[in-house]
């Protein structure tokens, strides 16, 4: 008999949050992941073709590797990469890091 109070009590909508309040959490997990995952991706992914469209012969870049190197020639989907005096080497842009930014020692 408690069992069957207990489930009436559920199923009433009295004691719970009711519909409004399942559709309010839905509705604040949907923002939390648009803004703890989804934005932050975009704008990465946003930032990074903007640094492959503005590669140009010369510029010092690393590659995801961890290659470091200067640009020779630049194709659609791949770059030519001078890692030492003789040593070239063609690598896909999307494993391009970013700019080499050095130092001054």
């Amino acid at each position: 008999m408690f069992l069957l109070a207990s489930t009436d009590s559920l199923t009433s909508g009295t004691g719970g949050m009711g519909s409004y309040g399942i559709i309010v959490y839905i509705v604040l997990l949907a923002a939390m992941f648009y803004f703890l995952l989804i934005r932050p991706q975009r704008k990465q992914r946003k930032e990074k073709n903007e640094m492959m469209n503005n590669l140009s012969v010369g510029d010092e870049i690393y590659t995801v590797g961890g290659i470091l190197g200067t640009v020779t020639r630049i194709k659609d989907r791949t770059v030519w990469l001078r890692i030492s005096e003789k040593t070239e080497i063609e690598l896909l842009k999307s494993s391009i890091g970013g700019f080499n930014k050095r130092t001054e020692e």
